[in-house]
């Protein structure tokens, strides 16, 4: 064998090695990507927050989100911050704001930053502090008594999401379970869901959908593209309250199968209310989610 020879064979073992390991190295780079991407509502941690926002924070990365979803924005304010200086904080750290919660306003006049309230101005800061989201987050009790005032909210959230559009945001709606109880005989979740596509995405959050008894992934395939944001949380297997992120009954493989009918973009673990210390609850949830693969 002459020297040419043998650098060919080289090559030729060395290329086979490289194309065997392939595989390995597409999975590791896979779950190092989907690792990278897995957010946090920080509405979980909202009595931690308000005790040490920094400290809190801080924690929140070191564990290993790089997204979170904001939540309480009021008068111009992020935690009492100004988006600037929340900005700051949230880049020192390595967190995204992708996305923020939002009350609608048509109860509670006097919260400054709502749909109804100086939304210009929520939606201009929001741009400001990097947000590509800008979500109604809830109904108050008042605003969904009846089949009527879910009607006037097509027009609500048609607008608002004219004015996220023009900033370069996208407008979205965040279920729970009441949208999927019929009023006179309609679906409210339908009504809302009726809105203009492109100015109305829909934020899917999975433990109430499947508190309401529906099947997620029938409602990616009834309109399909319409739900590039997810809350994650699981479900308690014995008294359905509230449970860490693979813990429970909530099968997100299934789920997680539907994401490119469902438009998925991010998605935030979150748990309204924790059995646990709620720092400790959403460390379980993140190491389980990274075993996921998801």
């Amino acid at each position: 064998m002459n020297y040419d020879e043998k650098i060919s064979r080289k090559s030729f073992m060395k290329a086979g090695a490289m194309l065997l390991a392939t595989p390995m190295l597409s999975k590791i780079n896979w779950e190092q990507k989907a690792a990278s991407k897995i957010g946090l509502q920080l509405y979980t941690l909202r009595n931690e927050l308000s005790k040490d926002l920094l400290g809190t924070l801080k924690k929140v990365s070191s564990i290993g989100y790089k997204e979170v979803e904001l939540f309480g924005y009021n008068d111009g304010k992020f935690f009492g911050k100004t988006p600037k200086e929340f900005k700051t904080i949230l880049g020192d750290l390595g967190l995204d704001p992708v996305s923020g919660h939002y009350g609608a306003g048509v109860e509670n006049k006097k919260a400054i930053g709502s749909l109804s309230n100086n939304w210009q101005q929520a939606i201009d800061d929001a741009a400001e502090i990097g947000q590509k989201y800008a979500v109604c987050a809830y109904l108050t009790e008042g605003e969904r008594k009846t089949i009527d005032q879910y009607k006037s909210y097509v027009d609500l959230f048609n607008k608002s999401g004219e004015v996220a559009k023009k900033a370069g945001l996208q407008f979205g709606y965040h279920n729970h379970d009441f949208e999927f109880k019929k009023i006179d005989g309609q679906l409210p979740y339908d009504l809302i869901a009726s809105t203009d596509p492109n100015l109305v995405k829909l934020e899917l959050d999975l433990y109430w959908i499947v508190k309401a008894g529906m099947d997620p992934v029938d409602l990616f395939k009834k309109y399909p593209g319409r739900f590039p944001l997810w809350h994650v949380k699981d479900m308690d297997k014995g008294d359905q309250s509230f449970a860490e992120v693979g813990t429970g009954s909530i099968d997100f493989k299934k789920i997680f199968a539907a994401r490119k009918t469902a438009g998925l973009t991010h998605f935030f673990v979150e748990q309204d209310v924790a059995k646990r210390p709620p720092l400790e609850a959403i460390e379980i949830s993140f190491q389980n989610v990274t075993k996921m693969k998801v």
